[in-house]
């Protein structure tokens, strides 16, 4: 198994055996959806952080309204 690994070059390794376009394809595509899976939850903590803050600052200036 690990012999049909070997490659006697480093362009054999990038031909990847007449299947470079679709083993190169794959590998680009898996990590472009691996770090969109982490940057966009990232950037909707940021956003959700921030609007919380907001709503925070927005409660404690307004004074709430008292019924006696």
């Amino acid at each position: 198994m690990l012999a049909a690994l070997q490659f006697s070059s480093i362009g054999e390794f990038f031909q990847m055996g007449g299947y470079a376009f679709n083993v190169w394809t794959v590998y680009v595509l898996f990590l472009l959806f691996f770090f969109v899976n982490l940057y966009f939850p990232l950037i909707r903590k940021k956003q959700i952080i921030r609007e919380l803050k907001r709503r925070l600052i927005l409660r404690n200036e307004v004074p709430a309204n008292k019924h006696d």
